[in-house]
């Protein structure tokens, strides 16, 4: 199977992204309306929210991003259900895999993550934007301001990963609090205290990691008072399993276990666990969720390496190479 990637520049969203969402918007409105997704445990969100309702909720949490918010509307159309839709407010369950170590030793601090998702879902873009004067370099999702991780020119990265439990909430796509994340932090306290306090629709950690070292995974959930933890890997579960199913189909028990066994060899080095990341358990190879790549974040260095078996395809803040990669995952199961 083919994927498509592009790396490309764009400061703020202006006419192409204008046409990337008039492209796109079928597939964005699906999901929002959940027409794309399915209810993992057979609840709904209930009625969906108002535009008024969606611009309220981000103006009380984000504000941060309430003018970039109403640019985008204004762009495409300005209807209720574009406010909805990039509100990222109250959004359709969308459980998924996603592996993630922090790395301290030599040529660190860094971190690694897998990104695992539907090939036909996920999308195709790696970008750098600067929409308030703090670049950032992410890898975006969603039609605006979504990203799944991503690291900032202060030396700021984080990643997100499913938390394990199918509760629904009335609260933001984890996507848009890491861009909040990254345009308006500087440090893992900074964003400890951001993540704390904004609302979010389901159940996810959030690893943190800057180029001071400091780091930590944030266990958050719409069920649940945010935990804030050392630890240095994660995967799709928290303290505990309370989605068994889930946890079985996903392997995140497994996966989990094999990235703490790796983090706990003496002889472990940087590459050696890159070489982990891209190997079974905790590479997917799953149709429903393979594995679509690797991020390396190197935050002291200002430098994100992307990976795929067989190629590496580096960033830096000053060194952004724009351009296209095709990738071929072969046969899945």
């Amino acid at each position: 199977m083919l994927k498509r990637f592009v790396f490309a520049r764009e400061d703020q969203p202006g006419v192409e992204w204008m046409e990337r969402f008039a492209t796109g918007r079928q597939e964005a409105e699906g999901w929002y309306l959940g027409k794309s997704a399915s209810e993992p445990t057979g609840k709904t969100r209930g009625e969906r929210p108002t535009g008024t309702e969606c611009k309220a909720a981000l103006l009380r949490y984000m504000p941060e991003l309430a003018s970039h918010y109403e640019h985008a509307c204004e762009l495409v159309g300005n209807d209720e259900i574009v406010r909805c839709i990039l509100s990222h407010y109250r959004p359709p369950p969308a459980p998924v895999g996603c592996s993630i170590a922090i790395w301290s030793g030599a040529q660190g601090p860094a971190f690694i993550r897998n990104y695992d998702f539907r090939l036909d879902v996920v999308s195709d873009r790696f970008e750098m934007a600067n929409w308030s004067g703090r670049r950032v370099i992410c890898k975006a999702q969603r039609p605006w301001g979504g990203c799944v991780d991503g690291m900032n020119e202060d030396g700021l990265a984080a990643a997100v990963t499913f938390g394990g439990s199918p509760a629904q909430g009335l609260g933001f796509a984890i996507i848009l609090v890491l861009r909040y994340v990254l345009e308006t932090c500087s440090d893992v306290g900074e964003a400890i205290s951001a993540l704390c306090r904004i609302p979010v629709a389901m159940s996810h950690n959030v690893m943190l990691l800057d180029r001071t070292g400091a780091h930590a995974a944030v266990y958050l959930g719409p069920d649940r008072a945010p935990c804030v933890t050392p630890t240095m890997a994660t995967t799709n579960h928290q303290e505990t399993i309370v989605w068994p199913t889930f946890a079985a189909g996903s392997a995140t028990v497994e996966r989990l276990s094999a990235v703490e066994a790796a983090l706990a060899d003496p002889g472990m080095t940087l590459p050696r666990l890159v070489t982990c990341f891209l190997s079974d358990p905790i590479y997917s190879r799953r149709m429903v969720s393979p594995t679509v790549y690797t991020a390396v974040y190197r935050p002291a260095d200002n430098r994100v390496d992307y990976l795929w078996p067989g190629r590496t395809w580096s960033q830096g803040f000053d060194s952004f190479k724009e351009g296209e990669y095709v990738h071929d995952y072969g046969e899945l199961i």
